[in-house]
């Protein structure tokens, strides 16, 4: 598994309660811009458009060897899932406070780009600072351990 792009804020701004890998949907010259970590998911987002998931926001740079000319690098790109997840997927959105998230973009190991996903809440600024209290000290915790 060769991941390509990350989106490191989640966790930060987001309580994850559920995870999902989706297939995405991509042109050839997309594939090989990936294949070189020319993508980005930075600020991406998922929404749900006449029963389909879409990515939206995300950066993939254009091969420089693509003959396309018209290339929008920030198009929306359909993600592929079962209809079992999607419905998990829709009900959870529609309970209200969650949302879909992007967590990171990578190639599986039978070559294929891969979407993991999170279903989430977003988190409020005194749930931001207790995961910080909480990241510190475990980093003690561990400094103490190693010391002993």
């Amino acid at each position: 598994m060769k991941i390509i792009a990350a989106n490191n804020r989640a966790n930060y701004n987001f309580t994850i309660s559920n995870k999902i890998e989706a297939g995405i949907v991509l042109t050839g010259s997309e594939v090989k811009s990936l294949r070189i970590n020319t993508g980005s998911i930075r600020g991406s987002y998922i929404i749900e458009r006449h029963g389909e998931l879409w990515l939206s926001n995300s950066f993939i740079k254009k091969y420089e060897n693509s003959t396309d000319n018209n290339y929008d690098p920030n198009r929306n790109r359909k993600l592929l899932v079962t209809r079992k997840e999607f419905n998990k997927i829709s009900g959870s959105i529609k309970q209200g406070g969650f949302t879909i998230i992007p967590l990171s973009l990578y190639f599986s190991d039978k070559g294929f780009a891969k979407l993991s996903c999170g279903i989430a809440k977003g988190k409020k600024k005194i749930d931001k600072r207790e995961s910080i209290k909480e990241r510190d000290w475990n980093i003690k915790k561990q400094r103490m351990l190693k010391i002993n």
